[in-house]
């Protein structure tokens, strides 16, 4: 990729070849990416984008690292290109695009652009997926948080009414002042400072109960909100975001579970159409849109509607001392409770024993130490709590059916099938 940062050049990319022993040169075809690289959802949409460039076309990428609401950067004023790739916000940036004239593919969908196709996320998957993985854990209460007045909040907002109403459910929405802003993240950072109408409306809501937030980052506010206020999550209060994007999920406490939406493919589809439009072919009338990839389960919707509140904090006790060679002793004894009490609690609560639910929790630890890194099994076995790897080895097996090899060689065969399909 050539990271264009000379204001004003006329670019002209050429590359040789020999042709019946003289040199011929050939124009490569210039490509423009006005994609976010500040949010995951954008980095996901480069990352299918350059998928499709090592597999099919060496295009010449002019790409800069911005924001979304960006405008154009000064270089494009009389940059020579052949197409342009774009989340496009600001209108500084529709006027430049219009100017050009050039084969554009639109992945924001906030302005219509005559002769621009969409491709965008399949909003009305992502509010389905995230109330189905509600209704499985036994949450029938659901509610909704976003920021009012940014486009895309706003449209998962009505869809979710849209799709709980056939249904008898009617969700709670926290309804805070509009933003009078043109942009998404003036929108969002305005509507954060509204923290104490959140936990107001958070102690309103039944219990339990499932919010959906319109993002990661309403999802890590709503989060905190339950902390300040004492509320427990997720006995009380499931979380579910959109994006999946990583940091901000881990940061949050406790971690957010989030519904994946399918970047990397929206961004090859939209090189694939980008490619097609640049050679003569007309651009869809209708937006394409894609299902996101599933949810990634954390631990803020882990508990499914745990009544019994000291289990509820023994299951959360022991996501955070799994790894510290706890046992069912320890926890009985920190809650105060005898052995046989705490279990009888666990087996009306949960269905589970104390025992089962601080195996899953280690073995949840093994796998992704497998899956995210390359320690060595006697390290990861020190990490979590086991003496001697082997023993780790042989409850790993019996509980998953895999030797921790396998695991590791699976999971990423796995991921990097993933990252591959469009």
């Amino acid at each position: 990729m050539h990271s264009s940062n000379n204001s004003g050049a006329k670019h002209r990319v050429v590359k040789g070849r020999f042709v019946k022993g003289r040199a011929e040169k050939i124009s490569t075809t210039r490509v423009a990416l006005f994609i976010e690289s500040s949010r995951a959802y954008g980095r996901g949409l480069l990352g299918g984008i350059a998928a499709y460039v090592r597999t099919h076309r060496p295009w010449s990428i002019f790409v800069d690292e911005r924001a979304l609401s960006e405008g154009p950067p000064a270089w494009l004023s009389d940059w020579d290109g052949h197409g342009i790739i774009a989340r496009v916000e600001s209108k500084r940036l529709i006027t430049e695009i219009e100017r050009l004239a050039l084969p554009t593919v639109d992945l924001r969908g906030l302005h219509p652009l005559a002769g621009v196709p969409l491709i965008e996320t399949n909003d009305a998957a992502v509010i389905r997926m995230a109330c189905d993985h509600f209704l499985q854990i036994g949450i029938s209460h659901i509610a909704y948080c976003g920021f009012s007045g940014a486009d895309y909040s706003e449209r998962r907002k009505a869809l979710l009414i849209e799709h709980l109403e056939p249904q008898g459910i009617s969700p709670r929405v926290l309804e805070s002042p509009p933003v009078r802003s043109s942009t998404t993240s003036t929108i969002e950072i305005e509507g954060s400072r509204h923290g104490e109408d959140l936990g107001n409306w958070l102690m309103t809501l039944p219990r339990p109960v499932g919010v959906i937030a319109c993002n990661d980052m309403r999802g890590q506010h709503v989060l905190n909100a339950c902390r300040e206020r004492g509320i427990g999550v997720p006995d009380e209060v499931a979380v579910v975001g959109v994006d999946n994007d990583e940091l901000i999920c881990d940061l949050t406490y406790p971690p957010l579970t989030s519904v994946e939406c399918d970047t990397h493919r929206i961004g090859y589809e939209a090189a694939e159409m980008l490619a097609s439009m640049m050679d003569g072919r007309a651009p869809p009338n209708d937006p394409l849109l894609i299902n996101p990839s599933g949810i990634v389960p954390r631990r803020s919707t882990d508990v499914s509607a745990v009544k019994d509140k000291i289990v509820a904090a023994a299951v959360e006790f022991i996501h955070d001392h799994a790894c510290d060679g706890l046992t069912v002793s320890d926890l009985a004894k920190h809650f105060g409770l005898s052995r046989s009490s705490l279990d009888r609690r666990f087996d009306k609560a949960i269905e589970r024993s104390p025992k089962r639910v601080i195996l899953q929790a280690n073995i949840r630890q093994i796998k992704g130490l497998l899956s995210e890194t390359d320690l060595k099994l006697q390290t990861i076995a020190d990490k979590t709590g086991h003496a001697h790897h082997e023993y780790m080895c042989r409850i790993f097996k019996e509980h998953t059916g895999m030797t921790p090899g396998e695991y590791r060689t699976v999971h990423r065969s796995a991921a990097s099938t993933r990252a591959n399909r469009r």
